[in-house]
C-alpha cells in the first residue's frame, strides 16, 4: 500500500482514515487516472452512501450520478445490520475488500459489477450462517462470498489451526477468491489453457473429487517442493487462486516498503542474497526476478522483527523454485 498524505497539511494518513489527525479535516480518498489520492472532501465530490455505516472513506464525483463508490457497488448482500456484532464484522470485512480493490486498481485489471454486466461482473455476498444453512466462502462465475464469521479473529484462529494452514487473514481469502475470478477472465477467456496447463496441471481432472481427497488424505508428501500451500496441491485452480494471493501479498507488501524507502542491509552478513534497496514501485514495469530480489531480504527482516515482539512468523512460507515460475507466470500475465 502506498503512503497517502492529507491534500490540506501534508500529514501522513492511513488508507483507512476519514479525519486527519494533525488538522481535523474531513478526508477520503478518490481515484484519479489510475491512482488513489486523498483529498479533503467536498470539490465536486461526496462520501460513498456506505460511509454513514462507517465502513468506507471513498469519496464519488457528484457528476457520476452514483452513490456507491467503484469499491461498494459490487456489493450484492451486505449482513444484517440490525445484528450489531454484525456491524464490526462488516467494518473489518470492507476495510479488506477495500485494499483487495485497491491493489486490482494498481494492477490495472478488469472489474465491473454484475449489476451491470451480468454474464461476466463481479460482485460480492457478505452475509452469515443462518440457523439451518451455513455459509461457504467461495467463489461462482463472478460471485464471491465471504462468510463473515472469517471478521471473528478468535472463530478465523480456531479455523486456522483446525486446517493446520500457516496462514489465514480476512484480506487473504479475498485476494484467494478474487483469483478464481481472474483465471475465468486471463486464463479460460483469454486464450491461455495450454500455458497454464504446463504450469499448474490439467484443470479439467474432476473438481470436487480431488477437494474430497485432499480434505480426506491431505497433501502429498512433498508437497512444499511445488507448492506454496498444501491446499494448493488439491486441484490447478486451487493452485492458481492460492499462488495468485500470495502475487498479490508480494506485491502490496513490497508497494507498502517502497512508500517507506526501506533498505535492508543487515551488519555482519556480506551475502548480498541478504541486501536489498527497494527503490522502485513493483506495479511500475518491474521484472519478476527484480520484484524477488526485494521480496526474500524483507521477508527475513519482517520475520525478525516479529520474532523480537514475541509473535509468530509474519511470514510463514518458503518460495521454491516452482512456486516463482507460477508466481512469474501470473505476474505476466497481469501485465500482458
Amino acid at each position: 500500500m502506498q503512503l497517502f498524505t492529507c491534500s490540506n497539511c501534508g500529514q501522513i494518513i492511513y488508507f483507512e482514515n476519514t479525519r486527519c489527525e494533525r488538522c481535523g479535516n474531513a478526508i477520503g480518498l478518490i481515484r484519479e487516472g489510475k491512482q488513489m489520492v486523498v483529498l479533503s472532501a467536498g470539490g465536486g465530490y461526496r462520501y460513498c452512501a456506505n460511509h454513514a455505516f462507517d465502513v468506507c472513506n471513498w469519496l464519488v464525483a457528484v457528476s457520476t450520478g452514483s452513490v456507491f463508490c467503484e469499491a461498494c457497488e459490487l456489493n450484492r448482500t451486505i449482513p444484517n445490520l440490525q445484528e450489531p456484532s454484525y456491524r464490526e464484522y462488516w467494518s473489518k470485512i470492507e476495510m479488506a475488500k477495500h485494499r483487495l480493490i485497491y491493489s486490482l486498481i494498481r494492477l490495472q485489471l478488469p472489474f465491473l459489477s454484475k449489476l451491470k454486466q451480468v454474464e461476466s461482473g463481479l460482485c460480492f455476498d457478505l452475509i452469515a450462517d443462518e440457523k439451518y444453512k451455513k455459509v461457504f466462502t467461495g467463489h461462482d462465475n463472478g460471485l464471491i462470498t465471504i462468510n463473515i464469521a472469517e471478521a471473528d479473529d478468535i472463530r478465523r484462529e480456531m479455523a486456522r489451526k483446525n486446517m493446520n494452514e500457516a496462514y489465514r487473514t480476512v484480506l487473504g481469502h479475498f485476494r484467494h477468491e478474487i483469483g478464481h475470478y481472474y483465471w475465468d477472465v486471463l486464463i479460460r477467456d483469454s486464450g491461455q489453457l495450454e500455458s497454464f496447463r504446463q504450469l499448474f496441471g490439467d484443470e479439467r481432472s474432476d473438481y470436487e473429487q480431488a477437494l474430497q481427497r485432499h480434505y480426506q488424505d491431505g497433501a502429498p508428501t512433498g508437497w512444499q517442493e511445488h507448492y506454496i500451500s498444501a491446499y494448493a496441491s488439491s486441484h490447478p485452480w486451487e493452485d492458481w487462486a492460492e499462488s495468485w494471493a500470495h502475487y498479490m501479498h508480494i506485491m502490496d507488501t513490497l508497494e507498502t516498503a517502497y512508500s517507506y524507502n526501506l533498505r535492508i542491509r543487515p551488519w555482519m552478513i556480506l551475502n548480498e542474497n541478504m541486501a536489498a534497496a527497494i527503490n522502485h514501485d513493483p506495479y511500475e514495469g518491474q521484472t519478476f526476478g527484480q520484484i524477488m530480489e526485494y521480496w526474500l531480504p524483507l521477508t527475513y527482516a519482517m520475520n525478525s522483527l516479529n520474532r523480537s515482539m514475541g509473535i509468530e512468523d509474519l511470514y510463514p512460507f518458503i518460495i521454491v523454485p516452482d512456486v516463482v515460475s507460477k508466481l512469474s507466470y501470473i505476474h505476466a500475465v497481469c501485465n500482458r
